[in-house]
């Protein structure tokens, strides 16, 4: 069976009832430190976000579950890097990027809090942030206290964009066509 972005946004939207459970899923590997770089989870939850537009889907929903999943995965990363310290940085696929874990604990040591918010946004600083935050001795309080509100806004952005580009599309669909 091959993979395909097209193949997961249209099971999603022919199993409705699925929806939550897959987005919970992306948002918690897209969090989840090692694992984010492997699933092309936030392009996903952008075609999914698409389908709101098309009425297959209630926001509402897919919204809590991105928002609950990306806690989840970028706590459990967190705690990893926090209990294991920086001995993570010889697992795969940190010990691969040396220069990204640089520039992640760079980003702790200047932005501090702010950074784990930013993290939630940028795709290639994702995959070590909350790790790196853990092993940077971040106080848990002061993670949570950013984390909780980035992976809510993130969670909110990520599948809107498809759900406000689907819209796009289908308004300049219609204008062209007339139907």
């Amino acid at each position: 069976m091959e993979f395909s972005f097209a193949s997961v946004v249209e099971f999603v939207g022919a199993n409705r009832a699925w929806a939550p459970a897959i987005v919970f899923l992306l948002a918690f590997a897209e969090t989840l430190a090692f694992l984010s770089i492997l699933v092309p989870s936030t392009a996903l939850m952008v075609g999914i976000g698409a389908l709101v537009a098309t009425g297959a889907l209630d926001f509402a929903p897919l919204f809590v579950a991105a928002a609950a999943g990306a806690l989840l995965g970028s706590t459990v990363s967190y705690w990893v890097g926090r209990v294991y310290g920086p001995a993570v940085t010889g697992f795969w696929p940190l010990n691969r990027d040396p220069a990204l874990v640089r520039r992640g604990t760079a980003a702790f040591a200047r932005w501090g809090a702010a950074a784990v918010i930013v993290s939630h946004f940028v795709g290639p600083l994702r995959s070590v942030a909350f790790v790196t935050a853990g092993f940077s001795r971040m106080r848990a309080s002061v993670f949570q206290l950013a984390n909780v509100p980035g992976a809510i806004a993130w969670a909110f952005v990520i599948p809107k964009s498809g759900e406000l580009g689907g819209e796009g599309l289908g308004a300049l669909w219609r204008a062209v066509t007339g139907l």
